[in-house]
């Protein structure tokens, strides 16, 4: 019995430890063109999003357009192709609308 408990004790524990090792924490104001531009789809596509959120909260704005997210992804996305050492911040604040 207590030997069951051990065991199950040590597997919740490797498991929160693998979980807590998968987190990982961006600060969306460090990333540059480059680093966006290399990276995936999916990760691109959730700067974007997080993107579009800040600016559309900067104005005041309670939604959110997502054919405005489209075309400003790809105008930022154009952007970052010429200026690949500026941050993704910079990026959006020169180019969002």
């Amino acid at each position: 019995m207590k030997l069951s408990i051990v065991a199950a004790t040590a597997v919740a524990l490797l498991a929160m430890n693998s979980v807590a090792k998968a987190q990982v924490v961006v600060d969306l104001s460090l990333i540059t063109c480059k680093q966006l531009l290399e990276s995936d789809r999916e990760r691109q596509a959730l700067i974007s999003s997080w993107m579009a959120g800040y600016f559309s909260a900067s104005k005041n704005l309670s939604v959110v357009d997502f054919r405005y997210v489209e075309r400003n992804g790809k105008v930022v996305g154009n952007y970052c192709k010429t200026h690949k050492s500026d941050t993704v911040m910079n990026a959006m604040q020169k180019n969002w609308r």
